[in-house]
């Protein structure tokens, strides 16, 4: 899931080549994710422990060799300047790491360990409880669209409340420790890449006390195919957040937005065919509202993006 915001001084005009490869980056960012919550029980022996420790391990060379690819190594070598310029946010970009290692290790833990739906559905309930915290924490105003898609999802909450007795740990973690983590990031204005890798820094630490206080790396010495599922692990969690990051800034917020929701949906399906996990006749009456929900709030940016975007004849030229 993404880690980043955009502001409305950093849209750029958008050209049909730029959207175009805007729309690939974010789709290919979501199968990644995808492909990324089927590979942790691959990698059995491995603990969920261990897991988040070779991701982190690995995805943050593979982001930073990406970066310096690229020319967005200066952006971290910006947010670096900040940190030494300001002491607070030297406090503040551990907090946002740490945040953001509990949704990494969940995501690696939830599919391995028989809570891959779990997971999904917080990742579902994400966007909503977002547009919910937006209005209570920064004032931003409610449509009509918006207070169906929050009605909607309710409907669905209060179904999982009577049929399963409430919403699990792990959809609550996913669901509410995002927003906590988006908004803390925007107080701090660390809502940018360059963060993302110091927040990944951060957690380097902890993933090696992962990995060594077990014994993960005698495991992989001794099981080579697991090793290269490991490296894969590595290389597909690196590409899925740089493809995430290109996206949110070739497209038009309102386009990004929309294309986020192809993430849970590809979560649930991961779940329940590939991981096996079974969905209960009254899991329709708790993700049929939240679908809902999501087409709701869908339209409504969608809509505004066609609005914005200009005629063809004014486009720039290809």
């Amino acid at each position: 899931m993404e880690v980043t915001t955009r502001t409305a001084s950093n849209e750029q005009p958008v050209t049909t080549s730029t959207a175009s490869r805007g729309v690939l980056a974010s789709v290919v960012a979501s199968v990644l994710f995808g492909v990324l919550f089927f590979l942790p029980p691959l990698l059995a022996p491995l603990s969920g422990n261990e897991v988040f420790g070779a991701r982190v391990i690995l995805t943050l060379p593979v982001v930073a060799a990406i970066f310096m690819a690229t020319g967005q190594w200066r952006d971290v070598v910006d947010v670096t300047a900040r940190v030494r310029r300001r002491p607070t946010l030297v406090l503040a970009v551990p907090l946002n790491g740490l945040l953001l290692g509990v949704q990494v290790w969940l995501f690696g833990w939830a599919p391995q360990s028989g809570h891959g739906l779990d997971a999904a559905l917080g990742y579902l309930l994400l966007p909503l409880v977002m547009v919910v915290v937006g209005i209570l924490v920064h004032r931003e105003g409610l449509s009509f669209l918006r207070g169906a898609a929050v009605a909607a999802a309710a409907v669905g909450v209060l179904a999982a409340l009577i049929a399963n007795g409430g919403l699990s740990w792990v959809t609550l973690v996913v669901a509410l420790g995002y927003p906590l983590y988006f908004t803390l990031r925007r107080r701090w204005r660390l809502d940018t890449s360059g963060a993302l890798c110091l927040e990944l820094a951060v957690l380097v630490p902890v993933a090696v006390w992962f990995v060594t206080a077990e014994s993960t790396i005698t495991t992989l010495v001794e099981t080579p195919s697991l090793l290269l599922k490991v490296v894969l692990l590595g290389i597909v969690s690196g590409v899925a957040l740089v493809l995430y990051l290109a996206a949110s800034r070739l497209l038009p917020f309102g386009l990004f937005g929309l294309l986020t929701y192809l993430e849970p949906v590809l979560l649930v399906a991961v779940s329940i065919v590939l991981l096996g996990e079974r969905a209960t006749p009254s899991d329709a009456l708790v993700y049929g509202p939240i679908a809902l929900a999501l087409v709701l709030l869908a339209v409504e940016p969608a809509r505004n993006a066609a609005r914005q975007q200009p005629p063809s004849h004014a486009r720039h030229p290809e």
